[in-house]
């Protein structure tokens, strides 16, 4: 059975970070009394002795140093606890699960997530990591409320966010540079292809051209990007996410007869709108706001 209460604690808490009974008791607008018998309840219920006298300041002992920690955290645990509370209580989701491919620029979403988080401080952002089908079928598993995905959803429950350019490119050294002339597919295939496997577990689906003899799969696109980077292959990536390596020099584009760029739309999917909570609709919102100015396929 429980022996000490939650305010107990929090008059503990008080008399150390306000430096005093007395402080304590100016700073939670009690009596001094008052928070000496919280105290003093508390460790007739713990057992052991919090503070000990020193003139006229109470210092903590050991054993009151160890608890303060463990109690901070219970404190804050409640705290949480009843903010979720609360969100619950005024309509706000408690969580908000975002799925987001690996080529949709990250830059982006941390933007979003930083503004609506500011709206939104006791929400729980969960961000998952996946690539191509990975972020629709979590949505149709009910594992994730929004989607950011190359992919529009069957059920049209979809917004076309932009057209994300992918560029084929090779370490400035990679033999493929050394060849001299423009690129054809045939030359490619010589050579090693770093792709990214599909995290969808079902309908799994590739993208892109795949006729290199010699290709490694990875599982996501921050691979993918350094082992271009470290000379292990060529791949066609995202503009974004590659646009400082192209500038300093770390990487360099395939000098290809045909089909050196490709273009992807990205879209933002959702399950069912009405079902959505402030948060989410929020994110929605200022998601539209941020890519309002980036190039879509009817333009």
């Amino acid at each position: 059975m429980q022996r000490t209460t939650l305010e107990q604690w929090r008059m503990f808490r008080a008399v150390v970070t306000a430096g005093g009974f007395n402080q304590a008791a100016l700073q939670v607008h009690k009596s001094q009394s008052s928070v000496h018998h919280a105290v003093g309840k508390l460790e007739e219920s713990l057992g052991v002795k919090l503070f000990e006298v020193s003139g006229r300041k109470a210092v903590l002992t050991e054993a009151g140093e160890l608890l303060l920690r463990r109690g901070e955290y219970l404190l804050e645990e409640a705290d949480r606890i009843e903010a979720v509370a609360q969100s619950l209580s005024s309509g706000v989701e408690p969580e908000l699960r975002i799925a987001v491919d690996g080529a949709f620029p990250q830059k982006i979403v941390f933007q979003t997530l930083e503004k609506v988080s500011a709206l939104y401080p006791q929400v729980h952002f969960d961000i998952i990591d996946t690539v191509l089908s990975g972020s629709n079928e979590l949505i149709q598993d009910g594992d994730a409320d929004i989607a950011l995905s190359p992919f529009p959803m069957d059920t049209n429950l979809n917004e076309e966010l932009c057209l994300l350019e992918f560029v084929a490119v090779a370490h400035p050294h990679h033999a493929l540079h050394q060849l001299g002339k423009t690129l054809t597919y045939e030359d490619l295939k010589s050579y090693r292809q770093i792709i990214v496997r599909d995290s969808a577990t079902q309908n799994k689906t590739s993208a892109g051209w795949l006729g290199a003899e010699q290709r490694w799969t990875v599982s996501n696109m921050r691979a993918s990007i350094e082992l271009v980077q470290s000379g292990m292959g060529y791949a066609w990536l995202p503009f974004p996410a590659i646009s400082d390596a192209l500038a300093s020099g770390q990487l360099k584009r395939l000098s290809l007869k045909e089909g050196a760029t490709r273009s992807a739309s990205f879209y933002m999917n959702y399950k069912d709108k009405d079902h959505i909570g402030p948060a989410a609709r929020e994110f929605m919102g200022e998601l539209r706001l941020i890519t309002l100015d980036m190039p879509t396929s009817g333009e």
